[in-house]
């Protein structure tokens, strides 16, 4: 028999899914929280037990949507990865998670529109745009030259409209060529290996 949590669990995430998928399909002003309930198999009161308002759980949808994504670029870069590589293969693991059909909608087009930038960028910055600033300061960019937080931002700017022309139906492969371009400019020339920290083995 399942636990209080695991039913809280169960039905949160009933919520989620169900929520998504009809931001997705019908955008954020156009779906109601009883079509949420019924689609989730709840009642409307047990949606507003779980969450404050319709806005307060889109805010979720686009939280677990982001960490999906920082979650993708973590999974390409392992800490034993040379840190330029690290930085190429992290960019090549953002533009792909943004291919999931209504994210690239949801992170970057109705999120702003509904949560406002701040919001937006806030949990961005605790996210994908984390993992960027990071990768940043790992392989050197930016150091005694610019803040690196500021490259950071522009970065991450160049990198969500790649995810919004391919979305788009721009040709991907054309763009990620054109993005790891980009950041292979801003890296400059491969430092020799003595210079660079060695990469772990295993």
């Amino acid at each position: 028999m399942a636990t209080n949590r695991e039913r809280t669990e169960n039905t949160q995430l009933a919520l989620l899914e169900a929520a998504r998928a009809l931001f997705v399909s019908k955008g954020y002003g156009d779906t109601s929280t009883p079509e949420i309930a019924l689609a989730a198999g709840i009642t409307r009161g047990a949606l507003y037990h779980h969450f404050a308002d319709k806005r307060d759980l889109f805010r979720q949808v686009l939280a677990r949507e982001a960490m999906a994504v920082a979650a993708d670029i973590e999974a390409a870069t392992p800490k034993q990865l040379d840190p330029r590589e690290a930085l190429l293969e992290g960019s090549e693991a953002y533009l792909g998670a943004m291919t999931v059909p209504g994210r690239t909608r949801l992170l970057l087009v109705d999120g702003p529109a509904v949560l406002g930038v701040a919001e937006t960028m806030a949990i961005d910055d605790a996210n994908a745009a984390h993992s960027l600033r990071e990768g940043l300061k790992r392989a050197g960019m930016g150091r005694g030259e610019v803040s690196v937080d500021a490259l950071s931002q522009l970065l991450s700017a160049a990198f969500d409209r790649a995810a919004l022309e391919i979305d788009a139906g721009a040709d991907a492969k054309e763009v990620r060529a054109a993005m790891r371009w980009l950041v292979e400019q801003a890296l400059g020339p491969a430092r020799p290996s003595n210079s660079a920290r060695p990469a772990k083995k295993g």
